[in-house]
Order: structure tokens, then sequence, then C-alpha cells
């Protein structure tokens, strides 16, 4: 089971929350448990773009038979190796891959600042 930090919304207010990959059900999203529960006991919901992206890597580990978990870790990795280097500082993609955030968009971060 790998650990992911992503930015989630709280009434209008965004703040990270942890999620768990790991090996869903075939016959519901990978995060739909996660979502549920953090909608009825938090009133927070994980944004779309979000559970797009992870039910595309899933569709896709399906498909090549490969590790949901470790291609979220590849993906996730390669997308925070991305923005560090867009941001002027690259960080290596290998360390923390237990605890990753998933990067939230230039306009989202700025919001959770304020």
């Amino acid at each position: 089971m790998k650990k992911f930090t992503v930015p989630c919304n709280f009434n209008g207010v965004q703040a990270p929350f942890t999620i768990y990959i790991g090996s869903p059900e075939d016959s519901h999203h990978p995060l739909h448990f996660q979502a549920d529960w953090l909608s009825k006991e938090r009133g927070g919901t994980i944004p779309q773009e979000v559970m797009d992206s992870i039910q595309k890597l899933k569709d896709l580990a399906d498909k090549n038979h490969v590790s949901f978990e470790d291609l979220c870790v590849y993906a996730l990795g390669a997308a925070q190796q991305e923005q560090g280097q867009q941001e002027g500082g690259a960080e290596d993609a290998e360390s923390g891959t237990e605890d990753m955030e998933i990067p939230a968009d230039e306009e989202n971060t700025d919001n959770a600042r304020q």
C-alpha cells in the first residue's frame, strides 16, 4: 500500500489529505471508499481531476498487467519531478515514494496559502 497526499476541497478551502493506493476492487473506483468517507465524515471532496487521473492509472495498469501501486509511484513521481523543474528546484522523484504529494495546479496552490 502506498501513501499519497492530495489537495482536497473542504467547503471551498483546499487542504492536504492523505489517500492510500493499494489493490482496489475491480467493481469500484480505486478511491471510491476513501472519497465516500471523506465526504460523509469530513465534508471534503477529492478533486475530479485527481479521481480521473487515478482511474486512468488503474486502467493502464490493468491493461499492461503491471502493479497499480508501482505505476502510481512512477507517474506521480514523474509529475513531482516535472513540477520541481518548472519551479526551478528539481527534487529527486525516488525519495519519499511512501509519502508523495500529488501536485496542485498553480491557482489551487495560491488559494491554499490564503
